[in-house]
């Protein structure tokens, strides 16, 4: 037992429940590891587990993060395929908001050399998010039409270069701001649409000529429904896969008849990643296309560990980009 620094959250709310304190870390128990972070992914999940829109496994209080990177420095009984001294990351795994903290190797995935510990962490959660979207949820190839929300976030920067990779022929995204439509541009988008400034729906329609995009990937939630269908051709696929704008009222499904047989479907990282098999694959997959230099990871903004909770204010303000790590 030990003495490390974590954010803890003892009541649900606002960015100020994000409480930087000293908590006591056993040492790591049968099938686990126990690891130095290097860096904390930022994610929108963490905010849904803060003010109470998911439910925290074991309820109140509790550690704030799900993705991170860093090295092992103890491993616990019965452990054989990590060692003390190895890189590793992971995402999904409750309590990242720690210096140091305790990992379940099944939710690891070893580092491999020549990607460095903050790009790790900075791309599992979002990257193997946008792996499972393009690969699996809906087969992205060539002449593929797309529409992505949030081009600019973590998520979306992945998924643009990636479906580019792929030979998807047209990759329209949605962004807040003119600079971040720049930031998609750059990152594989054929059209970028400035919600704020355009509708979107008029602008897919214009894009493609009145066909519509094969499927539309929304992790926007109440404030693109019920337009992501609009921009739908007959058949297409809805993947609403987050609600950073708030949830999505009660959806009739009769909807989907009326506006051409759509389909739709709400998906996770962690059910497609729920074996160590799974999760070795779609981490592989991750590692190979960052690695071929296809697809970039931009850290964009970094906060100290201590201040979390200006990082959720900025996050949820939509003062961010791309990728945002905290640093312990």
């Amino acid at each position: 037992m030990k003495e490390t620094e974590a954010i803890v959250i003892h009541e649900l709310g606002g960015p100020e429940v994000l409480k930087y304190e000293t908590v006591d870390l056993p040492d790591p128990g049968p099938g686990e590891v126990q690891i130095s972070q290097a860096a904390i992914g930022l994610n929108f999940i963490d905010v849904y587990f803060r003010t109470g829109l998911y439910k925290a496994p074991n309820g109140l209080p509790f550690i704030g993060g799900r993705e991170g990177a860093g090295t092992v420095t103890a491993v616990g009984p019965g452990v054989t395929d990590f060692a003390v001294g190895d890189r590793v990351a992971y995402a999904g795994a409750a309590g990242a908001y720690a210096r140091e903290r305790n990992v379940e190797t099944g939710q690891l995935v070893k580092v491999p050399e020549g990607v460095p510990l903050e790009t790790a962490a900075a791309m599992m959660l979002k990257g193997m998010t946008a792996e499972y979207l393009l690969n699996r949820t809906y087969e992205v190839g060539p002449g593929t039409t797309l529409l992505f929300h949030a081009a600019a976030g973590g998520v979306g920067l992945i998924a643009g270069q990636w479906a580019k990779a792929l030979g998807a022929s047209l990759i329209i995204g949605t962004v807040g701001s003119e600079e971040k439509a720049e930031l998609a541009r750059a990152h594989g988008y054929t059209h970028v649409i400035n919600y704020k400034s355009e509708n979107f729906v008029e602008r897919v329609r214009e894009i493609t000529e009145g066909k519509g995009v094969d499927v539309v990937y929304d992790s926007v939630g109440k404030d693109t429904y019920p337009g992501s269908l609009d921009c739908l051709k007959r058949r297409g696929l809805w993947v609403t896969f987050g609600q950073s704008s708030g949830p999505l009222p009660p959806v009739d499904l009769a909807i989907l008849n009326q506006k051409g047989s759509l389909f739709v479907t709400r998906p996770s990282l962690y059910a497609y990643i729920a074996t160590p098999q799974e999760l070795g694959a779609c981490a592989k997959a991750l590692f190979d296309i960052v690695q071929s230099d296809k697809v970039r990871i931009n850290i964009n903004q970094t906060y100290p560990l201590a201040e979390a909770g200006r990082a959720h204010a900025d996050l949820e303000a939509r003062k961010t980009s791309g990728t945002t790590l905290l640093i312990p």
